[in-house]
């Protein structure tokens, strides 16, 4: 027996594993291994993900590889049933098998509902399904963005039918709806129409559609996706869904502001019809039009009833016809009498004013300015006088002060040396003349402001005898009248026919002589008014 185990080959242990590695990657090259998902925290720092997949009765670990992780359609969660596709193999360092998975699929339609209903309610219970966060969409939007696939019918149902009910500016981000890649390129149309600027080259859309086709729910799983989701609920600009048809359901139905059952139905809900709009503003015109037409009815109804009510024009202005009527006539008799009252007051103010009493007048006032002015000379010498005797005395005594002084001084300096300075003497005579000059200055001062007043009492004297005087008489239209002896003619009974006369008017003088025939020696004395006419003053 020690002979024949001695003679068994000797295996190391890394040639027993390598071969161990070698027979189980040979016989299980490509598996497909269902079972739950369980010890799942997501990627490792290097990209890699690492779980177990287990069932009832048995575990296996699990690995996917970075580059696998990309292209997978479905992501691992935790609790998930899948059914994993790959390639068992061992993992030398601790003697176990692992299974490398290229593509995971759900285990059935259960297992998509099921996981579906536990995305919906962790999103649920974030409030990303809030009804308060629906916002209500624009009425008639100026640009729409479409995200769809550009080679589809879809795109061409919303466009038809955008163009058969109100034509509109439409924008298409293309994307792909299904498969390996739809909810990144969702996510990133959603972003950047949102991060159009308003007034940039692409305008801003003021509403966003996102649809697609019918399919199965593993074709429309993209649109379940949880980043989707997000961004849909993140959006700024109001979102339509359309994914699928009436009786398909995704979660970015639940998270967009309106959820509609077809793309076409997108479409009808996003504008109104043009037609329709036009026929709503023309009835809405019409029954404005209507309501104007019946107000200006009403409105003159009550005008008419109220002017019933009133009285007539011409009554309501009778009265003060009347008193207008009364006034008017009244007007004349008082004008006629006022001018007679004023015609007799000018009457009684211009016998009041003759000639001879103007003459008078004016001699008086002549008589009384030259009284006034030879008083004014008169008193003005007075009061030069009076301070001439005033300032005499006071200058003879300064005099003789000075002249005794200056003996006083005389006779000393004539005791003195001769070579005594006369500087004392000098300074006494500029003592001297500085008490003479404010007294000399006063009285120049005093001359002066009496002679300004006695000319301003003279000038208010003869403007006070040019305004009585008898020159403003001439310029109202009257005449001075004197004889060529120069006396003053008051009378028409002083003139006889052939005198002489020198007229005075306001501008100047004129001679004039009494028209007729010179008086002839009469034996008896006539009347000049027998004849029973007026003779002629010219």
């Amino acid at each position: 027996m020690a002979d024949i185990l001695s003679n068994a080959a000797e295996f190391t242990v890394s040639e027993i594993a390598q071969a161990v590695k070698r027979t189980v990657e040979d016989e299980f090259g490509h598996v497909r291994v269902r079972g739950e998902i369980s010890g799942y925290r997501g990627q490792h720092s290097s990209g890699h993900a690492y779980f177990t997949l287990k069932d009832d009765a048995a575990s296996i670990d699990a690995v996917i590889w970075k580059g696998s992780f990309g292209r997978l359609t479905f992501k691992p969660e935790e609790g998930l049933e899948v059914i994993a596709t790959g390639r068992l193999t061992t993992f030398p360092r601790s003697s176990k098998y692992q299974i490398v998975i290229d593509n995971i699929e759900p285990a059935g339609a259960g297992a998509l509902m099921a996981l579906l209903e536990e995305r919906r309610k962790k999103l649920l219970a974030e409030g990303l399904f809030a009804r308060e966060r629906k916002r209500p969409l624009p009425y008639l939007p100026r640009v729409i963005g479409v995200i769809t696939s550009p080679t589809g019918a879809v795109i061409r149902d919303i466009l038809h039918r955008l163009a058969d009910r109100f034509p509109s500016h439409v924008l298409v981000w293309p994307v792909r709806v299904q498969g390996e890649g739809c909810a990144p390129e969702v996510v990133n149309a959603i972003e950047g129409f949102n991060a159009l600027l308003p007034d940039g080259a692409i305008p801003r859309p003021d509403l966003l559609i996102v649809a697609r086709g019918g399919g199965s729910i593993e074709d429309l799983w993209g649109f379940n996706e949880e980043a989707v989701v997000r961004a849909v609920a993140a959006s700024q600009i109001p979102v339509i869904s359309a994914v699928g048809h009436e009786t398909d359901t995704t979660l970015v139905d639940y998270a967009s502001d309106m959820r509609a059952p077809t793309p076409t139905a997108a479409a009808e809900a996003a504008v109104p019809v043009r037609a329709e709009l036009i026929a709503y503003v023309d009835d809405q015109g019409n029954r404005q039009r209507q309501a104007a037409r019946r107000s200006l009815a009403t409105l003159r109804d009550r005008l008419r009833a109220a002017g019933a009510g009133l009285p007539r024009p011409a009554e309501l202005v009778a009265t003060q016809r009347q008193s207008l009527d009364l006034a008017a006539s009244e007007l004349s008799g008082a004008l006629r009498h006022f001018v007679q009252s004023r015609r007799l007051a000018y009457s009684q103010l211009a016998s009041a004013v003759q000639p001879r009493l103007v003459r008078q007048r004016h001699t008086e006032l002549g008589d009384k300015l030259r009284n006034f002015q030879h008083r004014s000379d008169a008193g003005l010498a007075k009061t030069i006088e009076r301070a001439r005797l005033t300032c005499d005395p006071t200058t003879l005594r300064l005099e003789r002060s000075m002249a005794h002084s200056l003996e006083g001084k005389r006779t000393a300096l004539g005791r003195l040396s001769p070579r005594l300075s006369t500087q004392p003497l000098k300074a006494e005579l500029r003592h001297a003349q500085g008490q003479l000059a404010p007294v000399a200055a006063r009285l120049a001062k005093g001359a002066i402001s009496i002679i300004p007043e006695r000319r301003h009492g003279l000038e208010q004297t003869g403007k006070l005898l040019a305004s009585l005087g008898y020159r403003n008489v001439l310029a109202r239209g009257y005449v001075l009248v004197h004889d060529e002896k120069g006396g003053l003619i008051t009378e028409k009974s002083a003139l006889q026919p052939g005198d002489l006369l020198q007229l005075t008017f306001a501008d100047g003088d004129i001679g004039a002589s009494v028209a007729g025939a010179p008086p002839a020696k009469r034996k008896a004395s006539r009347s000049p008014s027998d004849d029973g006419s007026q003779e002629s003053l010219f």
